[in-house]
């Protein structure tokens, strides 16, 4: 019976530090600023019927010419991506369709886009697409951006 008790409190401890170090890792994240919620989907083949697989929910921030993002489900401090501003090239902006509504945040904004030869999907709400946007246009004089 102690043994259970004893079992099952390092347990609950383990899955509370599990949790603090979670948040700690987000708040690290943001401390610098400039971040935002932003799901992404990578390498996505032209001809992908839209359904909501293949989704990752994640933290974007600027630094920079580059967005680095982060995985929320995880405890790497370092970044997934980096997109170059110079590399990125949006192609398209759309509504989320069908499966898609339900793995993206409520207010989300599909934006497909290219980075440095590969297809990529970024989803987040209408504030962050006019953050981004502006910041692509933003890139210093001499840097080709295109931005639909």
């Amino acid at each position: 019976m102690v043994l259970a008790l004893l079992v099952s409190g390092v347990v609950v401890l383990l899955v509370l530090i599990g949790l603090f170090v979670f948040g700690l890792r987000r708040r690290l994240i943001q401390r610098s600023g400039g971040t935002f919620d932003c799901s992404l989907r990578w390498n996505v083949p032209e001809d992908v019927p839209l359904d909501g697989k293949g989704w990752v929910y994640g933290v974007a921030r600027y630094n920079s010419d580059r967005i680095e993002w982060f995985r929320v489900f995880s405890y790497a401090y370092r970044p997934r991506r980096l997109l170059e501003r110079a590399s990125i090239e949006v192609l398209e902006r759309r509504p989320p369709f069908g499966d898609e509504e339900l793995a993206l945040l409520s207010d989300a904004v599909v934006l497909i886009c290219s980075h440095q030869g590969t297809r990529l999907e970024l989803a987040m709400s209408e504030d962050a697409l006019t953050g981004f946007l502006a910041w692509l246009e933003a890139a210093p004089p001499g840097q080709r951006v295109n931005v639909a």
